[in-house]
């Protein structure tokens, strides 16, 4: 049983492993509906996979912990725990017990993140180039590799955006950076927005498309008249009953306008409802509206503009009412959207992807979704690494001196460990189309002369110093 279930976890690693690095290739995915999903991204892979055997299974939630946990890196843990597996099976195979190997693997495991800390590069939280250069590095192996530079400066500056300093760390909320996609124009038409896209339009084609220094309200309650709760008959004996019932109606949609206006509101955000009568109004006041915006979205609105969400009129004041240069609507595609940009220190932005296709626009967003959390890593703990495998080959030299210092059979198991780390230097190279052992050997020797930052350059296809290099990934 041990042999099949770690025939099946590496059988899963095996599929990712092309998939890593700047050289790697991208995979097609074809779901049961014949959807096509292009992409390189670890976790993305994985989930499309329909995976039954349990141990293959427990790979895919290795991945998924580590792009929850740290957004990208999926495909090298997924390598890693592949290659931890087949050394213990040969382990296994030597008669070493499975708890001596797990003892061993879990003092490796405590040995290597010491390693890490000691080599590590402190910066500084706001240090907005090492930021832009994680970012960078976590886009080189995307397809939109390209405009690497260009998007990683969009996602990192999103995030110091949004960063905010408690005590005296820095705290980032990732879905405080709201991503929309649209595809048309080129990726380089991808943009970082100070506010708010709305994927929706003015409600009434009166009203004006653009509303200039807006005074936003956003409101949780719709612009329409309640039904009561009870069943309430009312008997009408005459024309002129109806007529006033009917003015009544009007009358009460004109004072909950009137209220709006009176505050100074020139834009409207409604996440419910809005009546006929009630637009039309509006339309009259020059007031910008836009409704059934989500949940989700009214709070980043509420963050980004400084406004309160209000649920009853009445109790409105102007303190209220959030602010921004400019609210107006775009044609965006075949789509209108509702941009509210230009908020004075948002503490919620937009980006807003552009592709030429769905597919390009649809990977785009995964790699600005790990470029998003790699920048937060840093800024939420900043010390980096250098990349190009240089980190893991340098814990693996750790690790084997580390090894000759223990007594018995764990010693085997912490060598172990650190070959499986080499896996990923190896892999590298494998997709550069170098020669891995060559790679390696030229790897090692640099290393034990103390070169802590040399890795694998593989658009050269040469062993360099990373750091030169400016190639970093979060700690």
């Amino acid at each position: 049983a041990q042999h099949a279930n770690i025939m099946a976890a590496r059988i899963v690693a095996e599929a990712v492993k092309s998939a890593l690095g700047p050289k790697g290739m991208d995979k097609m995915l074809v779901d049961s509906f014949g959807d096509v999903t292009i992409t390189s991204d670890g976790r993305t892979v994985l989930d499309e996979m329909d995976i039954q055997h349990p141990a293959a299974k427990m790979m895919v939630e290795v991945a998924k912990t580590q792009d929850n946990e740290v957004g990208d890196g999926t495909t090298t843990s997924v390598i890693v725990a592949g290659e931890l597996l087949g050394k213990a099976e040969d382990l296994i195979e030597k008669n070493v017990h499975p708890t001596v190997i797990i003892d061993g693997y879990r003092k490796a495991a405590d040995k290597a993140l010491e390693a890490l800390e000691k080599i590590a590069i402190p910066i500084k939280p706001t240090d907005r180039k090492s930021i832009e250069k994680v970012a960078t590095t976590s886009m080189a192996s995307k397809l939109v590799a390209e405009n690497k530079e260009y998007l990683a400066k969009i996602a990192s500056s999103g995030v110091l955006q949004v960063a905010e300093k408690v005590k005296n760390q820095f705290k980032v909320d990732i879905d405080d950076v709201k991503v929309e996609k649209k595809a048309g124009e080129a990726l380089t038409d991808t943009k970082l927005i100070n506010g708010i896209v709305l994927d929706k339009e003015v409600v009434h084609s009166g009203m004006p498309k653009r509303a200039e220094k807006a005074k936003i309200a956003l409101l949780d309650s719709p612009l329409e008249i309640e039904k009561t709760e009870f069943d309430a008959k009312i008997n009408i004996e005459s024309p002129e009953q109806m007529d006033a019932f009917m003015r009544e109606e009007e009358n009460m949609l004109k004072e909950m306008v009137k209220k709006i206006a009176a505050r100074g509101a020139n834009v409207v955000i409604c996440q419910k409802g809005i009546d006929d009568l009630a637009q039309h109004f509006l339309a009259r006041k020059k007031i910008l509206t836009v409704r059934r915006v989500k949940k989700s979205d009214m709070e980043k609105l509420s963050k980004a503009t400084g406004g309160k969400i209000v649920t009853n009129l009445d109790d409105m004041t102007k303190a209220d009412l959030g602010y921004a240069e400019l609210v107006e609507e775009r044609k965006i595609g075949d789509d209108k959207m509702t941009f509210i940009e230009g908020c004075k220190n948002p503490r919620s932005v937009t980006i807003l992807i552009r592709g030429g296709t769905e597919r390009i626009v649809d990977e785009a967003e995964r790699s600005i979704h790990d470029a998003l959390c790699v920048s937060r890593d840093v800024v939420e703990e900043p010390k980096i690494v250098a990349g190009g495998g240089a980190p893991e080959l340098e814990v693996a030299r750790v690790l084997k001196e580390y090894a000759g210092t223990l007594p018995g059979r764990e010693q085997l198991a912490v060598m172990c460990f650190a070959e499986a780390l080499e896996a990923v230097p190896t892999t590298l190279a494998e997709n550069a189309g170098l020669d891995p052992i060559d790679i390696i050997s030229e790897l090692r020797a640099r290393h034990e002369k103390g070169e802590v930052w040399a890795g694998i350059e593989a658009h050269e296809g040469k062993v360099t110093d990373m750091k030169k290099m400016g190639v970093f990934e979060p700690l």
